[in-house]
């Protein structure tokens, strides 16, 4: 078996710990395992090439058994601890463990206990009334876990597009490394900014696909060729995602591109206006002109296609057919805000709450990745379980802040806190520290079942606040995990827009909130957006790329992103919302 890439070594030791925490292990050892998966994850260091060169060991929390755990899995791909462990434990329970809120030991619970071993049988436990009778279980509990896997089951087989896209720009580069290879771009509902997805799609173009196909198939990344053709190979990754290539000759790349870009919807759409108004016929291998004896029509891009069928370049995050082909038809498309116009990114936690960096190192990064200014936003006091900050805390914060802006940071630092918009719709803190701030990010982290009524009227009555600048991740989603919590999003976007609110576009791969078929919306009310990576560590702040999709595919130019301004720029529209 060919050893292993780091993330799939990194899963690997998540897993790992999973089945020690089931089987109750020492709680330490479990937590080492979730540490260097953590690290691993990151991508802040190649862990394989340290641990071939005898460095990882030097690393905070690699021990020599973790390290020798490293080294096996990247030369080997197996580790003999695992696959023992894994012989231990019923595989069912590993699809329990994929249950929102349904955790390693709750799963040892209903397997010692009451001899549960797959999702199937929880669910009759559930239902007969076994679970509830549980300690540390009860009648809710059990309402939930059945509310659980109901959701598991409706999300199946999908994956975030952080995790995903990650995957597939790997797989894209180590292609276009290749001489054999002339172009190749990641497609599907990837390349459309979709926040989940089942698979990853790739499209190249070569002169010789059978080489193309042979280094693909030969990739560290793929665990398992799944079919195989003259134009298309399918291969299962390490990380479990299926992935189809397809190559064409160059001739053919643009067809294919927009082929399987898709979508669905909007390619049915172009292939009935294409024939209506030019008796073209559209196909993955070019247009066709049926009045003339089906003659391939070359185009050297997808640009070269939208314009010979009379369109303006519809770009790939608007190809849903909600609107798009109207608007190319009459020149009326935006111009979709891009990373060039991004000069800001605010929304990030520093280890004054929940975050593992200080002030100082994420304005490094921040300047490091060409950003002006950041935003702080650390959790406020309501949210014990991340550390939020007490008044004292704060007011420490910001003063360290404004010292580091006086003295020269790397780049601007605004002052801000992620407020938490308690039950009644009041923000955390009072005037005192409120005054103090540059923006505040409001947020719902808690009384998540309360009815579309009550959390409607909670945030709507924040948004009053004139304080409260951005309403964080609106809807409290966690993607493949937790549904939106009740909310009347039509309610809560023109009260914003009443109120001169800006509404965030939170960037965290398992947020992407608010969503994009309700961006447009906000935009078209009037309300200024802003991309918030809510990161808790220096790399995350690439979570502001993945907000800047979502605002692409709600149709978003830079005029109407908060993240567009200079600092001064950013900081008169804050200020201008408490009337300042």
């Amino acid at each position: 078996m060919p050893g292993l890439d780091q993330r799939a070594i990194a899963a690997a030791l998540r897993r790992l710990a999973q089945i020690l925490e089931i089987r109750g292990e020492n709680p330490f050892k479990v937590r080492a395992h979730e540490n260097a998966a953590d690290a691993l994850e990151s991508g802040e260091f190649d862990a394989i090439e340290e641990a071939r060169s005898g460095t990882l060991g030097k690393r905070k929390g690699f021990g020599e058994a973790l390290v020798a755990k490293v080294a096996a899995l990247a030369q080997t791909g197996e580790l003999d601890e695992l696959r023992e462990l894994e012989a231990e434990v019923p595989a069912g329970l590993f699809e329990m463990l994929r249950i929102p809120g349904f955790g390693p030991k709750k799963v040892q619970a209903v397997w010692k206990k009451l001899g549960v071993t797959t999702v199937d049988e929880l669910e009759r436990a559930c239902k007969d009334g076994r679970v509830e009778k549980l300690a540390g279980f009860g009648e809710k509990s059990a309402a939930k876990i059945r509310e659980g896997i109901a959701f598991l089951r409706t999300s199946a087989g999908q994956y975030l597009r952080g995790a995903a896209l990650a995957a597939a720009e790997e797989l894209r580069e180590a292609l276009a490394k290749s001489r054999a290879v002339k172009r190749v771009e990641i497609a599907g509902s990837l390349r459309r900014g979709r926040e989940v997805v089942k698979d990853i799609d790739i499209v190249a173009s070569s002169r010789s696909p059978d080489k193309v196909m042979d280094l693909f198939r030969t990739l560290p990344q793929v665990a398992e060729v799944t079919g195989s053709g003259e134009t298309k190979t399918s291969v299962r990754l390490q990380s479990g995602i299926a992935c189809d290539l397809r190559v064409v000759r160059d001739e053919q790349f643009p067809f294919a591109l927009m082929h399987f870009t898709g979508s669905k919807d909007h390619n049915v759409a172009m292939r009935a206006r294409a024939q209506r108004l030019f008796n073209i016929r559209i196909s993955e291998y070019g247009l066709f002109d049926e009045t003339h004896g089906d003659a391939l029509i070359p185009c050297e891009d997808e640009a070269a296609i939208h314009r010979r069928l009379g369109l303006s370049p519809i770009e790939p995050e608007l190809r849903e057919d909600r609107g798009e082909i109207e608007a190319a038809e009459h020149g009326e498309l935006p111009a979709l805000v891009t990373r060039e116009d991004v000069r800001g990114t605010l929304h990030m936690h520093t280890h004054s709450s929940d975050g593992k960096a200080g002030v100082l190192e994420m304005a490094q990064a921040g300047a490091q990745m060409g950003f002006e200014w950041i935003g702080i936003a650390d959790h406020s006091v309501s949210a014990f379980y991340a550390g939020g900050m007490k008044p004292d805390e704060v007011h420490r914060q910001f003063d360290e802040i404004e010292a580091l802006n006086a003295k020269g940071s790397p780049c601007r630092i605004l002052k801000g806190i992620e407020c938490d918009i308690l039950p009644a719709g009041e923000l955390d803190y009072d005037e005192s520290i409120w005054k103090r701030t540059d923006f505040i990010v409001g947020s719902v982290h808690s009384s998540f079942t309360m009815t579309e009524r009550e959390m409607t009227a909670r945030v709507t009555r924040a948004l009053e606040n004139p304080y409260l600048s951005i309403l964080g991740h609106p809807t409290g989603r966690l993607l493949l995990r937790r549904d939106p919590f009740a909310i009347d999003l039509e309610a809560v976007i023109d009260a914003a827009a009443k109120h001169g609110r800006i509404i965030e576009i939170n960037g965290d791969p398992n947020r992407l909130d608010l969503d994009w078929r309700w961006v447009k919306r906000a935009r078209d009310a009037g309300v200024m957006l802003s991309l918030g990576p809510d990161a808790h560590r220096p790399e995350d702040l690439k979570h502001t790329w993945l907000a800047l999709t979502v605002a692409r595919k709600g149709w978003l130019e830079a005029k109407h992103v908060l993240n567009t301004r200079t600092a001064p720029e950013a900081l008169k529209r804050l200020r201008k919302m408490r009337g300042a």
